[in-house]
């Protein structure tokens, strides 16, 4: 019998993911499956729900709205900064990431979209914030996973990871 995908099942999956237009943008080809604890919020939501109940070899596509992905897009995140912000960069272009504090001293991913003379407008969404997303997914393993993968929300692959 095989096993299904539910609750602390960890799940190894190949994956293409584009958007609304076809382009790629994350795959898992070239690099290996994706190896994830399910139930322990490591993927989108609406991913999850789409891979639980599925079984070893099932491939499947899924379309998910950005309420189950990375959420709306919120203008709040995107803000015009003076440039002697980015203190020791020389050159700014839009496209470029950089990793923020936020309010509360967490850090935040931050794109470049546009510099205008001293003023850099920058976006904190997720870059795939406000986006519908397409998933093509192949299930290639399912085990269970152990006691300490459970207790830690997370797969160990024998990398000694914590």
């Amino acid at each position: 019998m095989s096993l299904m995908i539910g609750k602390n099942s960890v799940v190894g999956i190949n994956y293409t993911l584009t958007n609304d237009e076809g382009e790629v943008m994350d795959t898992s080809e070239g690099r290996g499956p994706l190896v994830y604890l399910h139930g322990a919020n490591n993927l989108i939501p609406g991913l999850e729900q789409e891979l639980a109940g599925k079984t070893q070899g099932d491939s499947f596509k899924a379309t998910i709205a950005p309420d189950q992905a990375y959420g709306e897009s919120n203008p709040e995140l995107i803000q015009t900064l003076p440039r002697e912000m980015f203190q020791g960069v020389d050159n700014i272009e839009p496209g470029m990431g950089f990793t923020a504090q936020g309010p509360e001293g967490q850090q935040q991913q931050i794109t470049v979209k546009e510099v205008n003379g001293d003023q850099v407008t920058v976006d904190g969404n997720h870059p795939m914030a406000g986006k519908t997303l397409h998933f093509d997914v192949e299930i290639v393993s399912i085990r269970d996973a152990s006691e300490e993968e459970i207790a830690h929300g997370h797969v160990h692959d024998g990398d000694n990871a914590h």
